[in-house]
């Protein structure tokens, strides 16, 4: 049993065949919940399903799965329905589904190619909100988690669309949490550090002028000194987000790396009256500067 019982509690996480998102849904497994994962491929989706069936801890768990991409509005309305047929009471939305996007000077890089990403990384999560949140607003309870990543707090030159998308969404999730903080629904987001995945070694194929040298070096030397993060510690971040241990928490973009989010709960007040963990503007004075602030 893991730190947080997520027994008799139903999730649905998306992008859950590789990587992260199934390092969550193994976490979620093991920590007593009912899964419905969704993903693009269908091949790694049964295998991710078939890991996740082993890491549960009672054989009455359900792990349903089916093939979905979030940036379309019908496939993402068809998985509203699978969904809540098999969990009327799904209390759990785990958006992580996410690429990087093309890579390179803006004025070289395939528009298409860019609005795709943004498609997926920024408009995925609006479908699955739109989608989902009047089931949460009428059992006045749920939990919903959005995976940001570095590009929402640190300007990524040439992968541009990646850097705009996860800006994008953590803002909407922000302004999401919101709206809905009469109805019980709790919305965070979670910068999960630099892992060794997919996205990276997609990143180290490019050439150094192409995702620019600096950037690229960076990623080669902490993939070379050991310093990337472990999924654990971001589907540890998502599983206290998921539980009941979290209630209350909202609108905060949490770093799986650097917050110590488990005390979070002993601070709702004070949360919920200031813009602590929240994308914000840095102004002169917030830097010790005497110039810029009137």
């Amino acid at each position: 049993m893991t730190a947080y019982d997520l027994t008799g509690r139903r999730a649905l996480i998306t992008g859950a065949s590789l990587g992260l998102g199934l390092a969550i849904a193994e976490k979620f497994a093991a920590s007593g919940a009912d899964l419905f994962l969704c993903a693009r491929g269908e091949q790694a989706l049964v295998k991710a399903a078939d890991i996740v069936k082993k890491q549960r801890i009672s054989p009455d768990q359900h792990v349903y799965y089916t093939c979905c991409d979030v940036s379309k509005s019908d496939q993402v309305a068809s998985l509203k329905e699978k969904v809540l047929k098999v969990f009327p009471d799904l209390t759990i939305l785990v958006s992580n589904a996410g690429i990087y996007g093309p890579m390179g000077k803006i004025e070289e890089v395939d528009f298409n190619l860019f609005r795709a990403a943004i498609e997926i990384n920024l408009l995925g999560p609006v479908l699955l909100v739109q989608n989902f949140v009047p089931h949460f607003r009428r059992c006045r309870y749920g939990k919903i988690i959005q995976l940001s990543g570095g590009g929402a707090t640190n300007p990524l030159p040439r992968i541009e669309s990646y850097a705009a998308s996860k800006a994008g969404v953590v803002r909407f999730m922000e302004s999401i949490a919101r709206d809905l903080i009469d109805d019980g629904v709790d919305v965070n987001s979670v910068a999960p550090g630099l892992l060794d995945t997919r996205l990276l070694d997609e990143v180290l194929s490019y050439r150094p002028e192409t995702v620019g040298q600096e950037y690229r070096q960076r990623m080669e030397s902490a993939r070379r000194q050991g310093k990337c993060v472990s999924p654990e510690l971001a589907a540890d971040a998502c599983l206290f987000l998921a539980s009941g241990a979290s209630d209350g928490v909202t609108g905060r973009l949490v770093s799986a790396v650097w917050d110590d989010y488990q005390d979070f709960p002993n601070h709702l007040r004070e949360l919920k009256n200031s813009d602590l963990y929240t994308l914000r503007r840095i102004v002169g004075r917030d830097r010790g500067t005497n110039w810029g602030d009137k």
